[in-house]
């Protein structure tokens, strides 16, 4: 246990499904695992642990942010013997290359801030990267099912409501959509010499102003969870 995670050390499975929303973690397990036992209750970030096609796979909430997910990842890192978490996330694109829907294959993450990396890594960067040999169990799974991966780099923001003009951000961060946690878990990844992925779902377009509702967040992204699954087969 840990002040986070109120889970047995065997309640966890070595590879982990990490949405952002506890709630998606709570979908994700009641349908798409079977044999599920919820296995973390603390502060609602809940975490499942079952088997898909036989597989041993948890689920596990990592709530916004890169402070959020950086506990969680590390706790589940150095703690559980997790080797690899795939993030399974949300996203807001930047590029008309995007559409509401399609998913992405984070290749590398650029944060605004260089303060993650320095205080766990001692490394002044703004660039973090998933795992490669993750990334081709990815692209393979999203091959067979059929499913069409971008593959891009993303924007880890620091913060939702910001002032600095949009054209600006992508200009500075060269990334073709946003989300919030990805530089926490590449940056824990490599300090505990584990395997992290980032695949991520367009939840809305910066560009066009198109949408999708928080219920439609939770529970429609398939085209990520199938290909995430797959993967760890």
């Amino acid at each position: 246990m840990t002040p986070h995670i109120e889970a047995k050390k065997d309640d966890i499975a070595d590879i982990v499904l990490m949405p952002g929303d506890p709630l998606r973690a709570k979908f994700i397990a009641e349908n798409f695992l079977e044999n599920v036992k919820q296995v973390n209750g603390v502060r609602n970030m809940l975490m499942f642990t079952g088997e898909y096609k036989g597989k041993r796979i948890s689920v596990c909430g990592s709530g916004m942010g890169v402070p959020s997910i950086g506990i969680y990842s590390y706790e589940l890192y150095k703690f559980y013997d997790v080797d690899t978490i795939i993030r399974v996330g949300s996203a807001g694109a930047y590029s008309s290359d995007l559409k509401v829907y399609d998913v992405v294959l984070a290749t590398e993450s650029y944060s605004d801030s260089t303060a993650f990396p320095k205080l766990v890594l001692n490394e002044d960067t703004h660039v973090t990267y998933s795992s490669n040999s993750i990334n081709d169990k990815l692209r393979a799974a999203a091959n067979s099912l059929d499913i069409k991966l971008h593959e891009a780099r993303i924007h880890s923001s620091d913060v939702f409501y910001s002032a600095r003009p949009l054209d600006e951000t992508i200009k500075v961060t060269q990334a073709k959509c946003v989300e919030m946690e990805s530089t926490g878990l590449f940056t824990n990844a490599k300090a505990t010499g584990k395997n992290a992925a980032c695949i991520l779902s367009i939840s809305d377009h910066l560009i066009t102003g198109e949408l999708t509702s928080a219920q439609q967040r939770q529970t429609t992204f398939s085209d990520m969870i199938n290909i995430a699954l797959e993967s760890v087969l």
